[in-house]
């Protein structure tokens, strides 16, 4: 399996930014790690050797950027302005400078699906329902979509803007998005067993939304045995990619 590791400078992070890359073909995606990991994260929790059938063959091609949650979304004794203002640096890391380095770097040219699980899925979620226009599609696993899990109900115009389940309600249903939406595959998945209890009810609230807007997503629930674990992750991303790669 090729994998390349590149120390990317984030102008607008002011910083380096680890991006790994998984393969060397295949449809593009952007892997969100989970809550304060870093871009090794989906190598050492066995993800992508878990997928490696799949990166041989040039199917897919993975790119994790790192994250900085411990700035924003984790940081609960910050203040909350400047973890909010964190957030948005890194949306906008990810739309103007990630994604171009992605295009660049990917063979097929094709846009990438945004996928994550927990924290990620948030990650995954924020970029796809904002820019739609740079992404082929989106996928999460297990995560939580409302802002006041880790903000109360503290909110100013970044914070507003990181919430899909705050600005997509007050989206207007003639908004040019919503069609873009239409013509994107949308898949929101999460288990009913442990740890997947703050989820559901964000996961619920969003199936509303959608079908109020008529944004076409499956939003898909897995038994009370499924669990907020890699083990289902690993599971849900076979079952699903499928549909993703138009092959089912």
């Amino acid at each position: 399996m090729k994998i390349e590791s590149t120390l990317y400078y984030s102008n607008i992070l002011n910083r380096n930014m680890r991006v790994n890359v998984y393969g060397h073909d295949g449809m593009p995606f952007l892997f969100f790690p989970t809550q304060n990991s870093m871009a090794s994260n989906y190598e050492d929790m066995g993800m992508i050797k878990e997928l490696e059938g799949y990166l041989d063959a040039g199917r897919i091609q993975i790119f994790v950027p790192d994250t900085i949650d411990l700035e924003s979304w984790s940081d609960t004794n910050g203040n909350k302005s400047h973890r909010a203002y964190m957030q948005e640096l890194y949306f906008q890391f990810v739309t103007n400078e990630l994604v171009p380095f992605i295009n660049e770097n990917s063979s097929t040219h094709i846009p990438p699906y945004t996928f994550g699980c927990s924290m990620g899925a948030n990650h995954a979620a924020i970029c796809f329902f904002r820019r739609p226009d740079l992404f082929s599609g989106m996928m999460s696993f297990s995560g939580v979509f409302t802002s006041a899990f880790f903000f109360g109900n503290w909110c100013d115009e970044n914070l507003y803007n990181s919430s899909i389940e705050l600005f997509l309600p007050n989206m207007s249903n003639n908004h040019p998005y919503i069609d873009l939406y239409n013509q994107k595959k949308i898949i929101f998945c999460i288990g009913q067993g442990a740890w997947e209890s703050d989820g559901l009810p964000t996961y619920r609230n969003l199936q509303n939304i959608f079908a109020q807007k008529g944004i076409d997503a499956w939003v898909d629930y897995w038994g009370y045995d499924v669990k907020h674990d890699w083990d289902w992750w690993f599971i849900q991303f076979h079952y699903f990619l499928p549909y993703l790669l138009n092959e089912k």
